[in-house]
Order: structure tokens, then C-alpha cells, then sequence
């Protein structure tokens, strides 16, 4: 139970220390249940992302090399029910239906990641370059421009090529700053003419912090109190020699962008009175989005990192910090190095003081922290189980942004939220609440003064969600992941966001409120089509295990069974449904 002040009606943030007395955001006012009507700036961007690893399948054909996530999900107990991203959603194949279904929801612009080892199966470019690889990139991006549909392309959306993990350690050694700047010179020679956006890193955080000190990520390194800090080290070098590459090599002719994008949760205080839980809320947010966004804006470590790891790695007896340090040269080298900064986005937590023991031998970037994490039992959670939503704290990261880093041009990377569920709804109105109030917190921040040019939806297709495999969806397209054909289903969410993105905003009450009334009602058939696919799928299933004696009871279970509950309760529900809706007229 949280501290009955977490709930009072102003949750006063005083946490930036160093905020000025003429920042136009009040963060003393009150207005979290508030809804704001009206329309986003002429020319804002409107899209939906993915990533490689997770959408495209053909993890082995045309001669790809293997990434760390082939390798990783393929070890047994790695992935929920063992899951690989193998033939995921099959986007490889897929790239026209895909791009109709972007037109479809009206995107002006769609993120989507370059697999590396697609492109150099070793990851070392003088070994060899997959020309094929090549050609589906250059396909995907000319038939999204000739749908008038904008590229914003990430070059690392986690997939390191294997060889680079196995040969040098992966993220853990200096040389990979020299293999991604000739990967992304590459794609600058050879998609650049035609691609405007790029993003080096998709969320470095947990490329550090889940690949290499927790273990729960590719490669499933655990190298507690070190491996992450050296690993993303090397990430911010890398960025920023890309950068450089791209600016004084590409960017007179090309006339692109680079930036990054940097996930970061919101950090409230549990008690607003206390001076400490204040000060870890702030830690809370330096240690998260501070870490890479504060070396790129002002060339160094967040000061509170470089205390905190210092006096323990002190603490320790080591001689010194754990934390790595730029020389002189490499801040003023790494300072500036972002056109536009992408902020993905899920949640938020209260924070509160947590003095953590500095022994050695429990030493890592958690415990370095010295905080708790607490949230609100209030908070919706329909899925993902750290993702809560809390629309207000969106408001206060994107103004945080703003004072700390200089108000520079942002675009929303990542949004969105998951369900978890054994039959899935298609009448998503959790997903639709979740989208209404968040996008609505960035429309409020906009008046506030941030500088945020454009939103990409997380995600347009359900897909392989890493160590939870299938288990949760983000899309809001429902993909049939026991289809070999991976069909695709829209949720009412496509509606609803479709209209958004038409408006370009929130027009007035009763318009907003009646999208949603028109999504649902289409959604009922939606589920009415996907209940006949899986009443075809699970009629197939059982003629395939009457001619499988082999076949185990825990199967019959999985494959029939369930199957056919979903089926029945997606019937039901659009039977129900449709009833209700009479009923109303």
C-alpha cells in the first residue's frame, strides 16, 4: 500500500533541481483527469512502428547471417513457451499487404528497423554484403514512398550480427563502434537518397541493461555492476561517430536527419514533503533516460550517476568507478550529436528513498540507484505486467525533456500498450482509452511549449515480443501466429486512431466520443471473421491429430481445446455485442 500522500490531489514535482524560476510548465497544478480538445500543429507527423527481429521472419533465407536473438530464443527456458522470432509475422514476404494496411490507416510516416546481419551477414563489412538483403530494404522503402508513406529507419533495433557477440563480445568491446559506423555508412550510400530520418539506437537501456547485466535479453550476459555501464559506453560512442559520419559524409547532399531514440518511464516522488524521495525521483529519471540523453545534449554522465556509482564503486575498494569516463576529446566530440530526439514511452512509477547495501558482490545499476519502485494498485495493467497506464506522466517526461535538454525537436519513437490474454478481443477499448489520454497528455505538452513534431503508434502489428515471446500483443493489427499465412486482423483501435490522425487531434466531445462508438461496432465483425478462421484452423488441427497418434494429450489441449473456447467466447462476444447495439438504436 502506497503512503496515503502519493494520492493526494497535487502531486507536486519539484524533482529537477536545477529548473529555472521561467519554465512555462506549472508542476504544481493538478489537472491529471482533465481532457484538452483540439488539434495538433499543421504538419504534424502521424505513424506506427516495428522493428526487424520482431515482424520480419525469413530469420535464415536469402542469405542473412545470424543475429543474437536467433541465437538467443533458440536456447530452451530463454523465451515464453520457448517462442522464436523465426517466421514472427512474416513481414519479409509480406511488404505490400503491410504498406496497404499503413495506407489503409492513413500513416503519414511508418518506423521500421534494418537488420544488420541482413544486410552483413558477418556484421563485418569487408567479409561481405547480401545484396538480396539490399533489395528487400529498397523495395520496402520505395513502395512506402510510392504510398506517400514517410521512412523513418532505425539502424539498431537490438539484432547484433552473431559473429560480432561471439568473435568480440558484442557490446562489451570498443570495436563495435567501427562495425555499426560502416553498417550505417552503407545504408546511407545505399538507401539515403531516398530515406530522410534515422535513428541510430532503438532504446539503448535495454540493450545495456537487459543484454548484458540481467541476462534477460540477447546475448543473456549477466555482468552485474559493470556490463552495462561498459556496454553502453560504447553505445554513445557509436552514435555518435555515426553522427559525425553522416554529417560531414551524407548530409550536405542528402539532407537527412539523425537522432536516437531513448525510452525513459516518468519518475514521481511517493511523498511529495520529503526532500529524499524528491531528489530519487530524479535519480530515477537521470539513471533511465539521463544516461544516454545527457552524455549526447552536454557532453557527460548525469552528475547524480557519476556520485552515486562513484562512492560505491569507492565503497567496494576498487580503485575506480565503475561508471566509464569520456576524455576530454570524446565529450566535446559526443556533445550535439542528435538532429531530433526520439522518446518511446509506456508508464510511469512512484519513487521512493531506498538506501541499497554497497557491498561488491551485490553491486549493480539497480541497486546503484538507491530507490524503490512502487505503483498505483488503481493503475489499469490489461497487459504487459510493468506496463501501467498513466497518461499524466507522459505530460511530465516530454517537459522534463524540454527544460533539461534545451527544447530540442522530438519525435514520440514508441507508445502504446499490450494485452495479455489466451483469446484475444478485437474490440480493444482498453488499447483505445490508452491512446485517447496519452496522445492527449502530448497535445497538452505541445501547449506547453515542447517542441514534439510527430507520434508513432507502438505497434501497427501484434508481433515477437522478446523474452515473452507471443504471450503480448501490442498490434493494432491482431496477427494469427498459428496460420502459417500470419493473417491480419484490425482492431477497433484502427478506427479509432485512424480518425485521430484525420482530425489531427480532438475536434470536440462528441465527435471523439461517437469514433469511439463506430470502432467498437466495427470490430464486431472483425471478430465474427477472425471465429470462422479459427473455427477452419481448428477443424484442421484435429484432422491432423486423428492421423498423429504421437500426438500428446497436451497438445489435443492447445491445439483443440483452447482454440475452440476462443472461438465459442469471440462468438459470444460480437452475439452480445451486436445485441447491445440494437438495443441503443
Amino acid at each position: 500500500m502506497l503512503p496515503r500522500c502519493a494520492f493526494s490531489v497535487c502531486h507536486v514535482l519539484v524533482l529537477v533541481l536545477c529548473l529555472s524560476s521561467a519554465e512555462d510548465f506549472d508542476w504544481t497544478k493538478n489537472d491529471h483527469g482533465s481532457f484538452y480538445y483540439g488539434t495538433f500543429p499543421a504538419g504534424f507527423s502521424w505513424g506506427a512502428g516495428s522493428s526487424a527481429y520482431q515482424t520480419e521472419g525469413a530469420w535464415d533465407k536469402d542469405g542473412k547471417g545470424l543475429s543474437i536473438w536467433d541465437v538467443f530464443s533458440h536456447k530452451k527456458g530463454k523465451i515464453q513457451q520457448n517462442d522464436t522470432g523465426d517466421s514472427s509475422c512474416e513481414g519479409y514476404h509480406k511488404v505490400k499487404d503491410d504498406v496497404s494496411l499503413m495506407k489503409e490507416l492513413k500513416l503519414n510516416h511508418y518506423r521500421f528497423s534494418i537488420s544488420w546481419p541482413r544486410l552483413i551477414p558477418t556484421g563485418i563489412k569487408s567479409d561481405h554484403i547480401n545484396e538480396r538483403g539490399i533489395q528487400y530494404y529498397d523495395d520496402l522503402i520505395n513502395h512506402l514512398l510510392e504510398n506517400k508513406i514517410t521512412p523513418i529507419v532505425t539502424l539498431y533495433h537490438w539484432d547484433l550480427p552473431q559473429v560480432l557477440q561471439e568473435k568480440y563480445g558484442g557490446w562489451q568491446n570498443i570495436s563495435m563502434v567501427n562495425h555499426f559506423n560502416e553498417f550505417a555508412n552503407l545504408c546511407f550510400e545505399r538507401f539515403g537518397n531516398r530515406v530522410k530520418y534515422w535513428i541510430t539506437f532503438n532504446n539503448p537501456w535495454s540493450v545495456a541493461v537487459e543484454g548484458y547485466e540481467t541476462g534477460e535479453h540477447a546475448p543473456g550476459l549477466r555482468l552485474r555492476g559493470t556490463g552495462a555501464y561498459r556496454a553502453a559506453h560504447h553505445i554513445i560512442k557509436a552514435h555518435a561517430k555515426v553522427w559525425h559520419s553522416y554529417d560531414t559524409q551524407w548530409r550536405a547532399k542528402q539532407k537527412g536527419l539523425v537522432g536516437i531514440s531513448l525510452s525513459g518511464d516518468w519518475g514521481e516522488p511517493v511523498d511529495i514533503s520529503n526532500q529524499k524521495d524528491i531528489e530519487a525521483a530524479e535519480r530515477y529519471v537521470q539513471f533511465y533516460l539521463g544516461w544516454f540523453a545527457t552524455p549526447i545534449f552536454h557532453g557527460d554522465y548525469p552528475q547524480v550517476m557519476k556520485d552515486f556509482i562513484g562512492r560505491k564503486s569507492v565503497q567496494q575498494g576498487l580503485g575506480t568507478s565503475r561508471l566509464p569516463t569520456f576524455s576530454p576529446q570524446e565529450k566535446s566530440y559526443i556533445k550535439g550529436t542528435c538532429d531530433f530526439l526520439g522518446i518511446g514511452h509506456f508508464t510511469t512509477r512512484y519513487i521512493t528513498q531506498k538506501n541499497n547495501p554497497s557491498a561488491r558482490s551485490s553491486s549493480n545499476y539497480f541497486t546503484d540507484r538507491d530507490l524503490a519502485e512502487l505503483v498505483d494498485p488503481r493503475w489499469p495493467d490489461p497487459g504487459s505486467e510493468w506496463l501501467y497506464s498513466v497518461p499524466w506522466g507522459f505530460r511530465r517526461l516530454l517537459n522534463f525533456v524540454k527544460i533539461q535538454y534545451g527544447n530540442p525537436m522530438v519525435y514520440v519513437t514508441e507508445n502504446g500498450v499490450s494485452e495479455k490474454m489466451l483469446c484475444t478481443e478485437l474490440c480493444d477499448e482498453w488499447r483505445i482509452q490508452y491512446f485517447k489520454d496519452y496522445i492527449n497528455e502530448m497535445l497538452k505538452a505541445i501547449k506547453d511549449g515542447v517542441n514534439v513534431k510527430g507520434y508513432t503508434a507502438w505497434s501497427l502489428l501484434d508481433k515477437f515480443e522478446w523474452d515473452e515471446g507471443y504471450s503480448e500483443r501490442f498490434g493494432f493489427y491482431y496477427v494469427d501466429f498459428r496460420n502459417k499465412n500470419k493473417p491480419r486482423y484490425p482492431k477497433a483501435s484502427v478506427q479509432f486512431y485512424k480518425r485521430i490522425i484525420s482530425s489531427n487531434g480532438f475536434p470536440n466531445q462528441r465527435e471523439v466520443e461517437n469514433w469511439r462508438r463506430k470502432a467498437v461496432e466495427t470490430c464486431s465483425s472483425s471478430n465474427q471473421l477472425l471465429a470462422a478462421e479459427e473455427q477452419r484452423s481448428t477443424a484442421a488441427n484435429i484432422l491432423r491429430l486423428i492421423h498423429d497418434p504421437l500426438t500428446s494429450h497436451m497438445e489435443m489441449v492447445t491445439e483443440i481445446v483452447v482454440p475452440t473456447v476462443c472461438t465459442l467466447s469471440i462468438l459470444l462476444s460480437a452475439i452480445f455485442l451486436m445485441f447491445l447495439l440494437r438495443r441503443r438504436n
